[in-house]
């Protein structure tokens, strides 16, 4: 059965491209690259491929939106090179990156809905230059943190005061209240500073926690179609390792 699978069909390239979309260049490429099998030569030289070899590319192009065309490419060199174990470790890695995923969604939402209101400040010596601002240590206060960790976080761009052109001092608006008190909410979570930087960045573009709730849902949805993908790519990798034998 395996050798008919393998032998029964030639294939030409155009007929391995036309049937998933793709250049012929493109079946060229990825042979040379290992995602492929090396292809059978006829006398004149030109390549042949079999089932086995269509077989290969539905694993590859099924695996690319789970794993990434990087990892999918390391994934069928492995295979194509006897080091099974070793595609499954590059598997286990994007599955164990999907789960750290969902693990930093969840942290996101849960520190959104534990920032309550921020209740109003007293100004340090200084008049304060438009309403809702602030000052270091009236903030640190409020977050229960020293100074230096607001400056670190600045430093880290997780927050971006500017300085009052009269005294000198750190002014928070709104804005940078809401991003130091997210910022608070991740790393009690245990978070690094750059791992915080991408989140601070999403609801400075949103435009704020409000309009970051479409991120996130957006943000759920590609993580349900990855694992999905995963599904699939693993269906198509099982079904071709079967018919290889």
């Amino acid at each position: 059965m395996g050798r008919n699978l393998q032998t029964a069909e030639r294939l030409r390239p155009v007929d391995l491209a036309r049937g998933h979309g793709l250049s012929t260049q493109a079946i060229r490429n990825y042979e040379e690259a290992g995602i492929l099998p090396a292809a059978t030569r006829t006398p004149h030289g030109y390549r042949t491929y079999t089932p086995l070899h269509a077989a290969a590319l539905r694993a590859f192009l099924a695996l690319v939106p789970a794993h990434g065309h990087r990892a999918a490419t390391a994934i069928m060199r492995a295979v194509h090179q006897g080091a099974d174990d070793e595609a499954f470790r590059l598997i286990d890695e994007s599955h164990a990156q999907l789960l750290t995923d969902r693990q930093t969604l969840k942290a996101v939402e849960s520190a959104l809905r534990d920032l309550a209101p921020s209740p109003a400040t007293v100004p340090e010596p200084a008049t304060m230059p438009w309403p809702g601002d602030t000052f270091i240590g009236p903030l640190a206060r409020q977050l229960g943190i020293r100074p230096a960790t607001l400056r670190k976080w600045e430093r880290a761009g997780l927050v971006r005061p500017r300085r009052d052109p009269l005294t000198g001092y750190r002014v928070y608006d709104e804005a940078d209240v809401r991003d130091a008190r997210l910022a608070h909410q991740l790393r009690r979570g245990g978070y690094l500073l750059e791992q915080i930087a991408p989140v601070i960045a999403q609801v400075r573009s949103a435009g704020g926690l409000e309009p970051l709730q479409t991120t996130l849902r957006d943000w759920h949805d590609r993580l349900s179609a990855r694992g999905r993908a995963m599904l699939a790519g693993a269906t198509e990798l099982e079904a071709y390792l079967r018919q290889r034998g």
